[in-house]
């Protein structure tokens, strides 16, 4: 079986953060990192060259394969910000007040900050925390 690509690296988030040639997306890296942080209480850590992940957990696929992944994320892309798994705990109302996104099956897509309620998206983030802990408890 193919080994995971997506796993957590000892590459520095600011490095990564201060290298994003955008500064506006460069700052709202730094955003998400301060809210995201604050939403886990856990410290930002690289997965793989463009994630930064905060917390982690363990998934077990009924095909066998098996890794860990961050519970919440973001990659500063180029089209959009992209937030993992966040999209799924908050569908409904949180997400119609958010402002401008998209969403994917676990995914956020946000192509500036400016565009949503911060409020909105702390409790989105809050949200998908708790239940990504509840999903992956031991």
């Amino acid at each position: 079986m193919p080994e995971n690509k997506t796993r957590q690296t000892t590459a520095s988030v600011a490095a990564f953060i201060g290298a994003l040639p955008d500064p506006d997306r460069r700052a709202d890296a730094k955003a998400l990192v301060r809210l995201m942080g604050k939403a886990s209480g856990e410290k930002p850590k690289m997965w793989g060259s463009s994630i930064v992940g905060f917390g982690s957990y363990h998934y077990v696929y009924e095909s066998g394969r098996e890794g860990d992944m961050p519970l919440v994320g973001f990659s500063p892309r180029k089209a959009a910000t992209v937030l993992y798994n966040v999209a799924g705990a908050s569908r409904g109302t949180l997400l119609a007040a958010l402002g401008k996104h998209s969403t994917g099956k676990g995914c956020l897509y946000i192509k500036k900050l400016a565009d949503v309620e911060l409020a909105t998206l702390n409790t989105i983030v809050e949200n998908a925390v708790a239940a990504m802990r509840r999903k992956h408890q031991k």
